[in-house]
């Protein structure tokens, strides 16, 4: 057996920790650079781990119709109009504009006179106004909140989700006006424009607004928009004309969206036209939130029905195949919903679906509310239950 001295002892427990040190060390040096190869391959794997963890199935909703005070049935008429806002729906018939609660109960109804009127609705109220009328007003379940009078007739009016309004007008020397009212009915901008506007969408908590109108160029009809901020004199931008007949506009942060008539496209935050796609068959709808938007196209000649989404201004399109005729399409809360004649479907925008409920073919529209779709039927609403 060796004998060793003080000296030795001391050596060699020196040596022993220097070597756990170097092995440290080296575990060190191992984990720092695993660490920059996975940090330099990230987009290789990233996208594959996403999701892991929150994986879903395909909620099937039974679609089981609501009883009690549902349906609601709108006697006589089929050509009625159908809202929803902050958990409350309103009907507005050739006669009469009723509200009700998410459980159908009636709250409020009255007549109103007008021959050709349009219903909109935000922020708990309802706008009626009338095509080519004088009049408007701005009400919700406890009666009428102000309405106004012009001496030119009304092209169209807008309602945003703080409260405030803007009517477009006809107008004796300019091709038409426009006057927004805060939510107490005060005017607090006009605006009298050399172009004819066709559509107005409210932005920046609706400090401003994006106005789109129709423009002839090269001997075709193009879609231009124009963005407007209330405390200013002069537009804030006008964009190039996209190559279709506007129907729609839809203000979002970053831009605008354009619903055309057989295409639609994206103007950015400098109005520019950033993205633009021609349908392949007839519009069947389309609705924009935030910057998403759904279109539906059907194309009965093929038999080729699909919804394409955009998930912001300047994202490739995703094509959805529907299978079947598309009737009705609405975007809420990052998801966009679409009715075909047998199911209605949500999909978000990466184009999983996420879930489903049939329904008949009966229904010609629907409304999305946080945990209900109200069905328009020919003279009735129905509500299913649903589950995103």
């Amino acid at each position: 057996m060796p004998i060793y001295d003080a000296d030795d002892i001391v050596e060699i427990k020196n040596r022993k920790k220097k070597k756990k040190q170097r092995v440290k060390f080296l575990i060190f040096l191992l984990v720092t650079a695993i660490a920059v190869c996975l940090y330099c391959t990230r987009d290789m794997w990233l996208s594959k781990m996403r999701g892991i963890g929150q994986q879903y199935k395909t909620i099937i909703n039974s679609g089981q119709l609501a009883d009690g005070n549902f349906p609601i049935e709108i006697s006589g008429e089929y050509n009625y109009q159908l809202r929803q806002t902050q958990d409350k729906i309103i009907v507005l018939s050739d006669v009469n504009v009723c509200f009700y609660n998410s459980d159908g109960t009636l709250m409020r109804k009255r007549q109103h006179a007008y021959t050709n009127a349009v219903l909109r609705a935000a922020s708990g109220k309802a706008l009626i106004y009338e095509i080519g009328g004088n009049d408007f007003c701005v009400e919700d379940e406890e009666g009428i909140l102000y309405k106004s009078h012009f001496d030119n007739n009304i092209m169209f009016a807008r309602i945003s989700s703080e409260g405030y309004t803007a009517v477009v007008t006809t107008s004796e020397n300019y091709d038409c006006e426009i006057f927004v009212y805060d939510r107490k009915g005060n005017v607090i901008y006009e605006r009298k424009c050399m172009e004819h506007v066709n559509d107005l969408s409210f932005i920046n908590e609706s400090d401003g607004c994006v106005i789109s109108y129709i423009m002839a160029e090269n001997g075709s009809l193009t879609t231009s928009v124009q963005k407007i901020i209330f405390t200013e004199s002069t537009e804030k931008w006008t964009s190039p004309g996209i190559d279709t007949v506007g129907l729609d506009v839809f203000g979002y942060s970053d831009g605008a969206f354009v619903l055309g008539f057989d295409a639609c496209g994206y103007v950015n935050e400098n109005g520019q036209i950033s993205s633009y796609y021609r349908y392949d068959g007839d519009i069947g709808g389309g609705a924009s939130s935030d910057g998403m938007s759904a279109v539906i196209i059907n194309n009965d000649d093929r038999r080729k029905y699909v919804m394409v989404l955009f998930s912001g201004g300047a994202t490739e399109p995703l094509i959805i195949d529907l299978g079947q005729r598309a009737v009705d399409v609405a975007v809420h809360d990052k998801l966009a919903y679409v009715m075909c004649k047998e199911e209605i479907r949500a999909y978000d925008f990466s184009g999983k679906l996420r879930s489903k409920a049939a329904i008949s073919d009966s229904y010609t529209g629907f409304v999305r509310s946080s945990e209900h779709i109200f069905l328009k039927g020919y003279n009735k609403i129905d509500r299913i239950d649903y589950e995103s």
